[in-house]
C-alpha cells in the first residue's frame, strides 16, 4: 500500500485497531458445528415444503426478481396474495411486504411519526428503530426496559412540556439478546388512554408464540392504533418483513415511504416462501409444540446446573460480563463442535458481553444436554 492510499484509510485502520484493543473487532465466519446461534426457530429455512413451494414457483415461471419498484412494475401477483394471506392469518386490516426487518423498521419510524410527535423507544429495542428514530421526524425518548410506569411517565412529561402531536410506544414483543418479553397488555392499555400508537416488532416472537405462530400481539389484532412488523427470515425460514397495520396507515406508506417507494420490490420468490411458511404454521402445529417443550427442557437443565433462572423463551441469555472472556468461551465451545457466538457492546450495554444461545428444531435434547455438559465444563474449568 503506497503513503498516500494509506494515508486515506489511516482513519479507518485505526478505528479497527480499537475496537480490536477493546476485543470488539468484528470479522464474517462460516457456519460450522450445531445450530445453537441462528434464528431458525422452526427449521423452516430449509424445510422441503419451503423448497418444494419456491421450485414450484420457479417451474410455473414466477421471476426470481421483482424488476422494478412496486410503484412501477415490479408490483408482482405474490406479493398481493402474500399480503392479503398475511393480513388475513393476523387478524390486521392489511399488510406490507418489505425486503427485511431492518428496513421495515426504520421504514415505518422515518414516514408514520411526523413532526411534533414523540417517540418512547424502550431502551433495549433492536438497531434498526434506533436508527428509523434518529433519521425521523419525529423526537423521540428512552424508556426504562419493560418498564410500564416510564413509558407514561415519559409521556406525561412531554405533555406536561407542551407535547401536543401525537405519541408513539415503540417495543419488541420478545427482546432479541435478553429473550424476555414485553408487557403488551400495559402498554396497549397506555396507548389507549394516552390516544397513542403502539408499535411492535414480533421479529423473534412471529411463528413461535400465539395461536398458531401468530405473535404475542395476536390477543390485540384489529386496534387502529396497533402497528405490527413479523420479520419473515427468522422462525418462517424465508426473507423480508410484513407491517401489518390499519389501511389508512398502509397507503400512507406506499404514498409517502421512501424506502418503499424507491426501492426495488421483494423476490416475488420470497413471497411464495413467506405464504408457505404460514400456511406450514397453520397445517403443522407441532413444530411450535416442539420447540416448546424444548425451550422447557433446556431451561430446566439450565436450572440443574447453575440454579439460574433462563430467560422464558428460545432465547437464552448467558451474560460472561468481560469482552475477551465471552469470546474466549464462544471460541472454546465452537472449537467442541457448538456454533454458539459471543455477543459484545454496543449491541448489548457495556458489561454484559455473553453468549446468545438461541433454541430450534435444528436440534435435539441430545444436542442440548451435550452442549450445556461441555458449556459448563468449560467454566469449571476457568475456576481452576
Amino acid at each position: 500500500m503506497n503513503s498516500i492510499h494509506a494515508a486515506k484509510v489511516a482513519d479507518y485502520a485505526a478505528a479497527l485497531h480499537a475496537l480490536k484493543k477493546d476485543d470488539r473487532l468484528r470479522s464474517l465466519k462460516p457456519r460450522a458445528g450445531v445450530d445453537f446461534v441462528s434464528n431458525d426457530y422452526l427449521a423452516l429455512a430449509s424445510a422441503p415444503r419451503m423448497k418444494k413451494a419456491v421450485l414450484a414457483a420457479l417451474e410455473a415461471d414466477t421471476p426470481i426478481g421483482a424488476g422494478g419498484s412496486r410503484l412501477l412494475r415490479g408490483n408482482c401477483e405474490e406479493h398481493e396474495c402474500l399480503e392479503a394471506e398475511a393480513a388475513q392469518f393476523f387478524g390486521s386490516e392489511t399488510a406490507l411486504f418489505f425486503s427485511g426487518g431492518y428496513v421495515a423498521n426504520f421504514a415505518v419510524l422515518t414516514t408514520l411519526p411526523q413532526r411534533g410527535d414523540l417517540l418512547v423507544l424502550d431502551s433495549l429495542v433492536h438497531a434498526s428503530i434506533h436508527e428509523g428514530a434518529r433519521v425521523g421526524r419525529a423526537d423521540f425518548r428512552m424508556s426504562a426496559h419493560n418498564d410500564p410506569q416510564s413509558v407514561e411517565d415519559t409521556i406525561r412529561h412531554w405533555r406536561a412540556k407542551g407535547g401536543i402531536g401525537r405519541a408513539w410506544i415503540v417495543v419488541e414483543s420478545l427482546y432479541s439478546m435478553d429473550g424476555d418479553f414485553a408487557p403488551l397488555e400495559e402498554l396497549i392499555a397506555i396507548a389507549n388512554q394516552y390516544d397513542a400508537f403502539l408499535m411492535v416488532d414480533e421479529a423473534h416472537a412471529t411463528g413461535v408464540y400465539g395461536e398458531q405462530g401468530r405473535g404475542l400481539t395476536a390477543r390485540y389484532k384489529g386496534r387502529e392504533n396497533l402497528l405490527v412488523v413479523h420479520t419473515c427470515g427468522k422462525a418462517l425460514g424465508a426473507a423480508g418483513a410484513l407491517v401489518t397495520a390499519a389501511g389508512v396507515l398502509r397507503d400512507f406508506l406506499v404514498n409517502r415511504c421512501r424506502p418503499f417507494i424507491f426501492a426495488t420490490a421483494p423476490s416475488p420468490l420470497m413471497a411464495v416462501a413467506v405464504r408457505e411458511a404460514l400456511a406450514i404454521l397453520q397445517q403443522e402445529p407441532e413444530r411450535q409444540q416442539r420447540l416448546a417443550e424444548l425451550v422447557a427442557f433446556t431451561h430446566r437443565q439450565i436450572g440443574i446446573r447453575s440454579g439460574r433462572s433462563p430467560s422464558g423463551s428460545q432465547i437464552v441469555p448467558f451474560v460472561v460480563g468481560d469482552n475477551a472472556r465471552a469470546m474466549r468461551l464462544a471460541a472454546a465451545l465452537q472449537a467442541r463442535g457448538f456454533d454458539i457466538r459471543g455477543i459484545r457492546p454496543p449491541t448489548v450495554p457495556t458489561g454484559t458481553a455473553r453468549l446468545r444461545i438461541s433454541l430450534t428444531l435444528n436440534v435435539v435434547e441430545d444436542d442440548v444436554l451435550a452442549m450445556l455438559d461441555a458449556l459448563f465444563e468449560e467454566i469449571r474449568g476457568w475456576s481452576r
